[in-house]
């Protein structure tokens, strides 16, 4: 069984440095991106960094954040 993927807590008295957190990833109109369980698609709305909607085809999502299955092509 493999453990989740949950940041874990960092002490400030740890002599270990933290790895910074990436930055959030943005979407625009437009972008095309690809998704785990959807596929392809294009972004056709944005909600700030709140949410996107994508066009997969034959269905459209509206993805919230964060955007850990989509990325950007």
């Amino acid at each position: 069984m493999t453990k989740s993927a949950a940041a874990r807590r960092q002490l400030p008295a740890s002599p270990f440095k933290t790895s910074p957190a990436p930055p959030p990833e943005h979407f625009a109109v437009g972008d095309r991106v690809t998704h785990d369980e959807h596929g392809l698609g294009r972004v056709i709305g944005a909600e700030g960094e709140i949410a996107v909607l994508v066009d997969f085809g034959s269905v459209q999502e509206r993805i919230t954040s964060p955007y850990t299955k989509m990325t950007k092509l």
